[in-house]
C-alpha cells in the first residue's frame, strides 16, 4: 500500500476517535460554560484536528518521510517523461474514447 495511504488514514482515524471521545467528555463542562449544540461540536473537532496533528508530528514521522520521499520519486519520474502503467492505460482509454465518442455524442445548445 502506498505510504500516503496509510499516512492519510491513520490521521484520519486518530482525528475520528480523538473527535469522538471529546464529543463525549467535553459536553458537560461546555454546557456549564453555556455552550451548547454546534459551538460544541465545533469546538471538539478544532481540539481534535490540533491533537491529531500533533500526535502525527511526533510519532509518525518516518511514515511522514515515506510520503515526502514517494512524492518526490513520482515527481522526478513525471520530469523524466516516464509513464507508469496506471498512466498509461488511462491514456490509451481517454485517446480511444475521444475518437470513438466524437460522432455519438449529440451536440450542445
Amino acid at each position: 500500500m502506498r505510504p500516503w495511504i496509510v499516512y492519510s488514514l491513520l490521521r484520519f482515524g486518530i482525528f475520528a476517535a480523538l473527535f469522538a471521545l471529546l464529543a463525549v467528555f467535553l459536553r458537560l463542562p461546555l454546557q456549564s460554560m453555556g455552550i451548547a449544540g454546534f459551538a460544541h461540536y465545533m469546538i471538539a473537532a478544532l481540539a481534535a484536528a490540533i491533537i491529531s496533528l500533533a500526535i502525527s508530528y511526533i510519532f509518525f514521522a518516518k511514515l511522514r518521510a515515506a510520503v515526502a520521499t514517494d512524492l518526490a520519486e513520482r515527481r522526478a519520474r513525471a520530469a523524466r517523461g516516464e509513464v507508469d502503467d496506471d498512466t498509461a492505460e488511462e491514456d490509451a482509454l481517454l485517446d480511444g474514447d475521444a475518437s470513438g465518442d466524437a460522432s455519438a455524442e449529440s451536440p450542445r445548445a
